[in-house]
């Protein structure tokens, strides 16, 4: 950790060099803003937090995804939903992917079924991402630009411009369902830049996302969207 926290204040330097140089070529008042943020951030420390992203599969749920909605707004938290189509039909859901829309959450497509697309033909596997695409689009008028495949099992052969997404960090939530034991996994075995898995469906896993964020928060984590953590 000494040593990222070293890299990332000499790339700090280096900014503020970089802009010393651009301050000789354009007006002063242009550029003030972005020495101010270099300077400050090196005042502070020189420290960018080390960013994770927190994810959750299998909503949206009725009873428990907007519980987790209002600890993240709370928290000022973004996290990835991949969600089922079929869950979005159910329940009034259609209202909870707007309002992952409309609080910055980055929505993702985990089939309509929850069904192995690598046991699926390439035209029923399609099928299965485009129905839920479809949904969301409806809802959204944006479209996808992530997929988390159930059960981590890619199609055969698809040729698909969306971003597939795993995880590094598995919080086993479904299956312990206890939420100090999920707890205490993902708080230990979650380093930067890692992926964490949850599942937006248990009252456990709710419980034990909104603790993981207090804790890792405290510990200098960021949270952000699996498209920032991948592309940015």
């Amino acid at each position: 950790m000494e040593n990222i926290k070293k890299r990332r204040k000499l790339k700090i330097w280096m900014q503020m060099l970089a802009l010393t140089a651009i301050f000789m070529m354009y007006p002063v008042s242009a550029l003030r803003g972005q020495w101010q943020e270099a300077f400050a951030d090196l005042e502070a420390g020189g420290s960018v937090r080390p960013r994770i992203a927190l994810t959750f599969d299998d909503g949206p749920s009725a009873k428990y995804t907007p519980v987790l909605l209002d600890g993240l707004k709370e928290r000022n938290v973004k996290a990835t939903f991949f969600v089922i189509g079929a869950n979005i039909e159910k329940d009034g859901n259609e209202a909870l992917i707007k309002r992952m829309q409309e609080e910055g959450h980055l929505i993702g497509n985990h089939t309509y079924h929850h069904v192995d697309l690598s046991d699926l033909n390439a035209e029923d596997a399609r099928r299965e991402l485009e129905m839920t695409e479809q949904l969301i689009f409806n809802i959204t008028g944006e479209e996808t630009s992530v997929v988390r495949p159930p059960f981590g099992e890619f199609p055969a052969g698809e040729d698909t411009d969306k971003l597939y997404v795993k995880w590094t960090v598995d919080s086993g939530d479904w299956v312990t369902k206890n939420t100090r034991e999920i707890v205490r996994k993902v708080v230990t075995d979650t380093e930067e830049n890692d992926i964490i898995l949850m599942h937006d469906c248990y009252e456990t896993s709710v419980e034990a996302a909104l603790q993981i964020i207090d804790v890792l928060q405290e510990k200098g984590y960021e949270f952000v969207t699996v498209d920032q953590l991948l592309i940015e």
